[in-house]
């Protein structure tokens, strides 16, 4: 018991320390690719397995709740993580199923048949619904239609059947016949009782047909929306000081989308009057950015006639050095 107590305690400690050095330093280092956030979060589970092995603690209850902290941090590119995560999470299901598939012989699967809904009936009637009364007991405002649907979610799902697993593993007499059980078990609740979900939610009434969706917000790179960022700070002495956002004439679809002024930012409309200091945030696309760069620079020349006075906003050559050997 002493032994458990500490592979708990000394696991869980170091699982939500690790958790909580790996969101802070993913919010404060900045990473040379988007793609290096997924591996730089499953990298600090990771760590925290690893770590929690080395002093005989339990790694896995310390990957778990490392991963459960960084899942809830305010991480950069959350959703990408998120995506990574699912990805990875259905690849090592689907590994996991071929694997102990491996370990079923079907010609044992039909005398398993019969047990498996015995043992099934029980667990829907009787076990299940006693243990989520015994667990969400101290949990208050949750009716018990919520109860009842959460007790008709059966046996389902991966973790049954690598429990399964443990006592063929251990040579314990009788494992094959329990994994064929736990193995039939899975796959009929899978098949039969998986379906009939959204029906029992809504005879329970916890569904609302008229309720409105949460609006799905997402981050995505601007390499993927075929879209740029650019950034101009109009400096002291540049014809950009009192023009309006309308008489920029931007190339569509080139958008001024913030400014930043003063320390403060503002969402600009087509009456906002640009000041010295202030820096620009535009959107624009590969095909239209130098147009807009040139008439930004036009402007700030020549001010809003630039076209007519014949300025079109060419760069600055590069100064040159000419080396002349005698």
């Amino acid at each position: 018991m002493g032994n458990l107590l500490y592979q708990l305690a000394v696991g869980g400690t170091l699982g939500v320390l690790i958790g909580r050095l790996g969101a802070a330093a993913l919010r404060h280092i900045a990473l040379p690719a988007t793609g290096l956030y997924p591996l730089a979060t499953v990298g600090f589970g990771i760590v925290a397995f690893a770590a929690a092995g080395a002093v005989n603690a339990s790694g896995i209850i310390a990957a778990y709740l490392s991963g459960l902290v960084l899942g809830n941090a305010k991480l950069p590119h959350r959703a990408a993580t998120r995506s990574f995560a699912e990805g990875a999470g259905w690849l090592a299901q689907i590994g996991l199923f071929v694997m102990l598939g491996l370990l079923v012989d079907p010609s044992e699967l039909p005398s398993a048949i019969l047990p498996a809904l015995v043992v099934g009936l029980v667990l829907l009637l009787v076990a299940r619904p006693v243990s989520v009364l015994a667990c969400l007991l101290p949990f208050r405002g949750i009716s018990w239609r919520e109860q009842a649907f959460i007790s008709w979610a059966g046996l389902r799902g991966a973790v049954p059947i690598v429990l399964a697993t443990f006592p063929i593993v251990a040579g314990v007499t009788g494992a094959r016949d329990v994994l064929n059980i736990v193995f039939v078990l899975v796959v009929l609740f899978t098949l039969i009782q998986g379906p009939t979900l959204p029906a029992v939610a809504r005879r329970l009434g916890l569904t609302r047909p008229g309720a409105l969706r949460e609006i799905q917000v997402e981050t995505a790179p601007l390499d993927v929306l075929d879209a740029d960022l650019l950034t101009a700070t109009i400096p002291p002495g540049s014809r950009l000081h009192g023009v309006a956002v309308f008489e920029l004439r931007l190339p569509p679809p080139t958008v001024v989308t913030l400014i930043v002024r003063e320390g403060t930012t503002l969402v600009p409309d087509r009456d906002t009057v640009l000041r010295v200091g202030d820096e620009l945030l535009l959107i624009t696309t590969p095909h239209t950015r130098e147009a807009a760069e040139r008439r930004l620079r036009a402007i700030g020349r020549r001010g809003k006639l630039a076209r007519w006075l014949g300025e079109h906003g060419a760069p600055e050559p590069e100064p040159t050095t000419a080396a002349r050997t005698e």
